[in-house]
């Protein structure tokens, strides 16, 4: 089966793609970038905190690893946007072509 191609329907379309104000600063991508660095950060505390041993205490509380995790998350998000990835993400993704 072969179809008809509607060419300005396909210009209508490539014409409809809303455009990227360059001027503004964009608070949006500059909070994602620093939440993704957040992510990373969280990822290579929990990798480190793997085989982290209880020096404190003998026993296994229920909660332990829950409080640990949540304490490593709000630490993580506190520092993002310090360690320098946002940054470079935000400079690459707001180039100006």
């Amino acid at each position: 089966m072969s179809y008809p191609i509607n060419t300005s329907q396909i210009l209508s379309q490539q014409n409809s793609v809303p455009a990227i104000n360059k001027n503004v600063e964009d608070k949006e991508l500059r909070d994602q970038t620093d939440a993704f660095e957040a992510v990373i950060i969280k990822m290579l505390m929990d990798n480190a905190a793997k085989d982290e041993k209880n020096i404190f205490s003998q026993e296994n509380d229920p909660g332990d690893k829950i409080y640990k995790s949540m304490y490593r998350d709000e630490l993580s998000r506190a520092s993002a946007g310090g360690f320098g990835f946002s940054q470079m993400l935000y400079e690459y993704l707001s180039r100006k072509n």
